[in-house]
């Protein structure tokens, strides 16, 4: 098909759901299907993998713009062919993974916390809103503006405003070196080192603490991340053994992740100096301190939930089975407030709801 054919059917199938009020499941290779709420309402389906490739690349501007299918692989992998890389190391979940999924997703990966989100790269979109219509935001260039940044409202937004076609971000050089340290060290032993590592010129680009051991990595001049890795101590992992290990947690393929009968696996967003989980709750923690990885039963979630809220976030099911989703939702309650502002976009970009409804929240 061609690529003017496949919008003009896209907006075509926007048009006759909306006007038979019948949703539409915007998905792409489905690596993020597990995160969010799950509907059980018979929809239509857009499949995005049908609008894929690099639309632009300009290296020496280190900006790229491609289409929402395309697969990340396929972008990554043209982005290195340049020494570039996507700062916010974004999540696959499987080997289908597609820019615009990752976008909608708004999911980052170990690098987050010391490179920024997903948002922080969006220079601009384009999209088909509830009413089929063709619309862009930002653009290609980096570059300070006033009024409202349209483009990042889409990251994060599950599909529920709008249909992203092509995508436009900031990229970052690879670091020339690169290096993994392993330390034996408590929950608490590992805050209390990630917390000074981020009161000095450290240059950690991930972090990660599981199964006793934490695991640092260091990027940047090979002299500087030469020296400093010798000052943390530990044992320096080879760079295959640390590649891997990198790309589990951010896949989600190391152990810890894996499927336990009964539980939630739930990711708590809160301050980088909260204490470690009562003792006895494996975890894994991550984004140096911010992050707590654990898998919990049904009883425990709304404590923990609390508990995220004491320490000024939040707590997500992340993966859950569809009972737990429907009596405790994927996403903590927001305020009343929030909630209205949030139904108010919706009601713009999307006024008859069609768009993965209640992937997010009910009315949403």
């Amino acid at each position: 098909m061609e690529n003017g054919a496949v919008l003009a059917e896209w907006q075509q199938t926007i048009r006759t759901a909306a006007h038979e009020s019948v949703p539409i499941e915007i998905h792409g290779g489905r690596s993020k299907r597990d995160y969010g709420h799950r509907s059980s309402r018979p929809s239509r389906t857009i499949d995005t993998r049908t609008w894929s490739g690099i639309v632009d690349y300009a290296p020496e501007e280190m900006v790229v713009t491609a289409r929402a299918g395309t697969a990340l692989a396929e972008l990554e992998q043209a982005l290195a062919g340049q020494g570039q890389m996507l700062p916010f190391e974004p999540p696959h979940f499987g080997g289908g993974a597609t820019l615009g999924g990752c976008v909608a997703a708004g999911l980052s990966g170990p690098a987050r916390a010391y490179h920024g989100s997903v948002r922080d790269s969006v220079l601009g979109i384009r999209m088909l809103d509830g009413q089929g219509r063709a619309l862009r935001f930002g653009g290609q260039v980096i570059k300070n503006v006033a009024g409202f940044d349209v483009a990042r409202f889409m990251v994060g937004s599950l599909g529920t405003l709008g249909l992203i076609t092509e995508v436009s971000l900031k990229l970052a050089p690879q670091p020339r070196e690169v290096q993994t340290r392993s330390l034996a060290v408590t929950p608490q032993q590992a805050l209390e080192r990630l917390a000074a590592w981020r009161r000095a010129p450290v240059p950690v680009t991930a972090s990660a603490w599981v199964g006793g051991m934490l695991h640092v990595r260091l990027a940047g001049d090979p002299a500087f991340v030469q020296l400093q890795a010798s000052a943390l101590g530990g044992d320096t992992c080879s760079r295959t053994e640390a590649d891997a290990f990198w790309r589990a947690i951010r896949d989600h393929r190391h152990a810890f992740f894996a499927n336990r009968s009964g539980h939630a696996l739930l990711r708590l967003s809160v301050r980088a100096d909260a204490p470690p989980l009562a003792p006895g709750r494996e975890s894994l923690i991550e984004w140096g301190g911010a992050v707590r990885w654990l898998w919990a039963e049904e009883s425990a979630i709304a404590g923990l939930r609390d508990w995220a809220r004491q320490y000024g976030g939040h707590a997500t099911l992340f993966r859950a089975s569809f009972e737990l989703l429907e009596a405790h939702r994927a996403f903590a309650p927001l305020p009343a407030a929030h909630m209205a502002l949030m139904e108010r976009i919706k009601s713009v970009f999307d006024p008859s709801g069609i768009f993965n409804p209640g992937r997010m929240y009910p009315s949403l």
